[in-house]
């Protein structure tokens, strides 16, 4: 039986699909079939509506057209003309919402990872979550780049899989970062008290169980 999720995995509601992909496995599958991989510990939500901080608030552009696309595709953008970051398209097709990964606990290929970060040892703790403690980074650390934009995350070399490999947690949510506008939306999500999770956030916390 096949571990990707399915599309209709991801025509959940924006909110209540960015808490279901917490603690999934994304994976990047390279040419030789090696695999990079780390569990989703972070992530945020953007939509169309009500939300000044989303590409797509404005509407349908050249940039975010994938945001309007089919749910389960991949929108890569770049920031500061240097850092990709990954999003995952929710459902339905033409609503302009997606949901920012912004952190990872390394899985498979962390010899790759290191090469692709410029790390020349992760042995530390403190190594390890400066391999994908952040979207610019893990985007870097599984080789995702523009090419891999609009990709189909249930049929391309880039993919979601279902896991368990981290066991029963507890989701807390706050405040997105480095945004200036839509500030007060407590639209980040992430797994309590796991190491790889970007920032600590400030605030008032909500704890929920997956």
């Amino acid at each position: 039986m096949s571990k990707v999720l399915n599309k209709s995995f991801y025509t959940k509601d924006l909110h209540v699909l960015a808490k279901a992909l917490l603690g999934k496995l994304l994976v990047h599958t390279l040419e030789d079939g090696q695999r990079i991989s780390g569990h989703i510990v972070e992530l945020e939500a953007y939509a169309q509506k009500d939300d000044p901080a989303s590409h797509s608030f404005n509407g349908k552009t050249d940039r975010n057209a994938l945001m309007f696309e089919s749910p389960g595709n991949l929108y890569v953008y770049l920031i500061y003309g240097m850092y990709h970051c990954c999003n995952v398209v929710s459902g339905p097709k033409g609503l302009g919402d997606a949901i920012l990964i912004r952190a990872l606990q390394p899985h498979e290929g962390i010899d790759i990872m290191q090469e692709n970060r410029h790390i020349k040892t992760a042995t530390s703790q403190a190594a390890l979550r400066n391999l994908s403690n952040g979207p610019g980074k893990l985007s870097q650390a599984l080789s995702i780049t523009k090419e891999e934009n609009g990709l189909d995350l249930c049929t391309s070399n880039v993919q979601i899989e279902n896991s368990n490999a981290l066991g029963d947690f507890s989701i807390s949510c706050s405040r997105r970062i480095g945004i200036s506008k839509g500030k007060n939306l407590k639209w980040r999500y992430f797994i309590q008290n796991n190491s790889w999770v970007s920032k600590a956030p400030k605030g008032i916390i909500s704890f929920e169980q997956p």
